[in-house]
């Protein structure tokens, strides 16, 4: 499941995209719950208009 959505991102947001789902998981397992939820938004936000 991950690795499809990688491929996806990848694809819809290049490189930009694969960076910001990167954040999330850092965030999360850093516990920064602040750049996880921004790297997540505009992720989406970028997803959208793509």
């Amino acid at each position: 499941m991950e690795m499809n959505v990688g491929l996806l991102v990848q694809a819809r947001l290049g490189v930009l995209g694969v960076a910001l789902f990167l954040a999330v998981g850092v965030g999360v397992r850093a516990r920064r719950d602040d750049l996880a939820v921004a790297a997540a938004v505009l992720a989406t936000v970028l997803m959208l208009q793509a």
